[in-house]
């Protein structure tokens, strides 16, 4: 053999290697690679929870760690947050329904991640663009972390990055930008290390995990209302609740836009209609026990326990009221659909276990709503699983007092506040319920009714109450023209209220019924489902197959040109200024006549308003009480001036389909000589110089009890004035003079209205400066003129107004200034205030 010079060292070299290999691969077998703990060892020092998931919680440092079975990955799971304890003034009250999704988790090489499910869309697997599915649709992995430990039937994860954080219901809520420090309470900063568990439960279907979470602000520049300990340390407590997806036979059923449910919004991504909505309504899943029978008990009823918080007094009126309901299954072919319950002291189960539904009472310092009658759902199918509803003591009881009469506010509606449901609609019907039925039972008193007949009253009070938040746990949205079902000669028929119900639906925000005559009195509030409430509950619950559901919902549904069905919901109601169109879809109001109805609530306030002194100014008591039943009785103002306005430059709506048995064309100008009549009960009962004159008598004693310091920040004389011209101003003139209101006006004389902005504008002008032309202004008309002036004057520059409606303005204010510079002025009060008025005139039309 021939060797190349070299490779004796090369060899040389190639054996030392081997060598030195072969012994890092003997000392690599001698030293085995380090055992991973077990779950065991990870979990040695933890309580064991178990349930639908298990838990493991450090006895020593609280530490959470959770268990996934191998089968539950990619599994979907339904998410649901809930507030038990924080601000009320950032709706944090117990029981508030929060954050709600799907998720799954998924195992990723050594990390489990927790995602978020899109549930938004739908493809139909016969559509070729259906595998196109998850495209364009942005991931949201929440959490995710190291696997801890394994075994063969699943993994352990810690998760307290998940549980003590906010990363699956963010609860310090973003403010706009530039909103001033001093007008929202803030949190301040998320600190972990004083953020704990408070309850670790996991139940068979479920898990509930109730977190404290702390926030420091080390100067806040505002303090908060009394249930701010203090507004530096603040502590808030969520629960975090995993559900698992029920395994069972319902099917999603589309929304119909005649009949109101709350939906889960879905886009079909795989269809030509005009419509690709496949909107799910929100519905418990009910099975018949004998499906072949045309009535019959449910497989699994729906069921309600009163919880123990509740007030021993009202716990049987609340059962019946929830058993009312059974009236409206029967529609749908079930017998005992609803079940109602007291719970017992002795009770054992957990209220966060969310398979108990639940009504709860309690007394929040500052409560931010009445009552809520929130429900969750899985979004994938919009099956209900679950729901609770609150009730403040300080609502349901009905007591006359209430924190804004403290605070020193003059007008009731200024102490409302509102609550949310899961889709973000406003529900402030219990503090509406609540403050018509205290100005209906100050009528009843001043008439000397006995305490049986306000009993009777505060008990169908409280039916309404229970009624209106159950129809929303059973999926129903708001109704709000449905209190247009009788007329003003009906209303008070018992022979027709006690078999139809007051009104077509429990889920309106009705005026109370007060008769003009006691003698004609008639129920206050319904106390039954009513014709609306039992044909929407048909559409949502009548079981139906594949084959046969689109012609039995369709069948259904055509049924809504009936006047006792007429539906309209919050985004069709016309509370705000400006806002929607029909003005029959609207709160506070009664009868088919609304306008007379409210004439006669106007009557009714004035009569009573020079007897209130004499009934509540009471012997070693302060004027609180007189103050806040004058309050009250404002209130009814308030709303009955809302009302009225509507239905100028109002339109009727009919959401009939094609093909429907009506007439009736989907938009109707509300008819001139019903318009014209609104203006005329508002000039008689708002704008004319006598319209307040029944409360002078008041005036000297509407003082507010002295309590500490409450008037360090304000007098504490009576602010008359602002509490008119909030009627006056905010509750007519915002809405006549709103530019979407204006331009409707205009927009809808070209199919059929008649009563033009400037025959509106004529009408105004006249209402608000004729009466007192040739005579001095009172201080109620001098605040109501230069309102009104003033609002002219700013429209000719506005960018909102349009070109008819600036035309309309220019002209009444220049026939106000003629008008004002020929009037003869009696006294140096009145001369001052037209003085004022011209300059405002002429500086907003540039008049030399």
């Amino acid at each position: 053999m021939t060797f190349a010079p070299g490779d004796g060292m090369a060899q040389k070299k190639k054996k030392k290697s081997e060598a030195t290999a072969a012994a890092a691969d003997t000392s690599k077998k001698a030293t085995p690679p380090k055992k991973k703990a077990s779950i065991g060892e990870k979990t040695k020092s933890s309580r064991k929870i178990e349930g639908i998931f298990t838990f493991y919680q450090d006895t020593v440092t609280g530490s959470l760690q959770m268990y996934i079975k191998k089968d539950q990955l990619d599994k979907p799971f339904v998410y649901q947050s809930f507030s038990i304890n924080g601000p009320t003034s950032l709706f944090l009250n117990q029981s508030m329904h929060r954050a709600n999704f799907v998720f799954e988790i998924k195992h990723y090489y050594d990390k489990l991640e927790f995602s978020q499910v899109n549930t938004n869309f739908y493809y139909d697997k016969n559509n070729a663009v259906s595998k196109t599915q998850g495209v364009d649709i942005a991931e949201s992995v929440f959490f995710n972390d190291k696997i801890a430990a394994e075994d063969d039937e699943g993994y352990l994860v810690s998760i307290d990055g998940l549980m003590i954080s906010d990363k699956m219901d963010p609860v310090k809520p973003l403010m706009p930008p530039g909103t001033p420090p001093t007008a929202v309470f803030n949190l301040g900063n998320f600190n972990s290390g004083k953020s704990k568990y408070y309850k670790v439960n996991s139940y068979a279907t479920n898990a509930a995990i109730q977190v404290d979470l702390a926030y420091d602000n080390p100067m806040p520049f505002n303090q908060g209302g009394k249930d701010i300990t203090d507004a530096r340390f603040v502590r808030v407590r969520m629960q975090h609740t995993f559900i698992e997806v029920p395994q069972n036979n319902f099917r999603p059923r589309l929304e119909d836009p005649r009949i109101g449910y709350f939906t889960t919004e879905v886009n079909d991504q795989t269809t030509k209609s005009a419509t690709p909505y496949k909107d799910r309504i929100h519905r418990w899943y009910l099975e018949k026990k004998d499906p072949g029978a045309a009535l019959s008990e449910p497989v699994k009823p729906i069921v309600w326990y009163v919880e123990n918080t509740t007030p021993l007094e009202y716990r049987q009126t609340i059962v019946e009221a929830g058993e009312k309901w059974n009236e409206a299954f029967e529609k749908a072919g079930f017998k005992n659909a609803v079940v109602m319950k007291i719970q017992p002291d002795t009770a054992t189960w957990d209220a966060a276990d969310v398979d108990y539904n639940v009504i709860r009472w309690v007394a929040s310092a500052t409560p931010s709503y009445g009552a809520i009658g929130p429900s969750f759902v899985n979004p994938e199918t919009g099956q209900i699983l679950g729901a609770d509803i609150t009730v403040e003591w300080a609502t349901g009881s009905s007591t006359p007092i209430i924190e804004g009469i403290f605070s020193g506010q003059g007008n009731t509606s200024e102490a409302i506040d509102h609550a949310f449901h899961p889709d973000g609609h406003q529900c402030t019907m219990a503090n509406e319920l609540k403050a018509q039925f205290l100005a209906g039972a100050t009528l009843m008193e001043m008439n000397g009714a006995t305490a049986a007949a306000l009993s009777t009253a505060h008990k169908q009070f409280l039916y309404y109450l229970i009624l209106h938040e159950m129809g929303h746990t059973l999926g129903l949205n708001h109704n709000m023209k449905s209190s247009q079902m009788w007329s003003m000669k009906e209303i008070n028929d018992t022979s027709l209220t006690h078999k139809y119900g007051l009104i077509g639906s429990v889920m309106d925000y009705p005026a109370i019924n007060i008769a003009l005559d006691p003698a004609q009195q008639g129920d206050y509030y319904t106390t039954k489902p009513g014709p609306y409430d039992l044909w929407a509950i048909e559409y949502g619950y009548v079981e139906t197959t594949p084959q046969n559901e689109e012609a039995i919902l369709n069948n259904i549904a055509s049924r809504s040109t009936d006047p006792k069905l007429a539906f309209g919901n919050d985004a069709d109601d016309m509370r705000s200024p400006g806002k929607a169109i029909d003005p029959r879809v609207m709160i506070n109001d009664l009868t088919s006549d609304a306008i007379d109805y409210a004439a006669e609530r106007f009557q009714i306030v004035n009569n009573l308003m020079g007897r209130l002194r004499a009934k509540y100014s009471k012997p070693g008591q302060s004027y609180q009480e007189l103050r806040s039943r004058f309050g009250y009785l404002q209130n009814q103002r308030v709303s009955m001036t809302s009302v009225l306005s509507r239905y100028i430059g109002g339109v009727y709506i009919d959401r009939s389909f094609v093909g429907q048995n009506t007439t009736t064309k989907p938009f109707t100008p509300v008819p001139a000589a019903t318009q014209k009549k609104a203006m005329q009960v508002l000039s008689k009962y708002i704008f004319a110089p006598d319209a307040f004159k029944a409360d002078e008598v008041l005036y000297p004693y509407l003082q507010m009890q002295r309590r500490g310091f409450n008037f360090f920040t304000t007098s504490e004389d009576p602010k008359i004035t602002s509490s008119t011209r909030s009627i006056q101003g905010s509750g007519a003139l915002a809405h006549l003079l709103h530019p979407v209101t204006m331009q409707r006006i205009t927009n809808t004389s070209l199919y059929g209205n008649e009563y033009s902005v400037a025959d509106m504008l004529s009408d105004l002008t006249k209402a608000i400066f004729a009466a007192d032309m040739s005579t001095s202004v009172n201080v109620y008309r001098q605040y109501l003129q230069n309102e009104y002036v003033e609002m002219l004057c700013s429209i000719p520059a506005s960018k909102a107004h349009d070109d008819v409606a600036k035309g309309a303005v220019i002209y009444n204010l220049k026939k106000i200034r003629s008008s004002l510079a020929s009037a003869a002025s009696p006294n140096e009060a009145t001369k001052a205030h037209r003085a004022n008025l011209v300059f405002q005139i002429d500086k907003a039309l540039a008049v030399k």
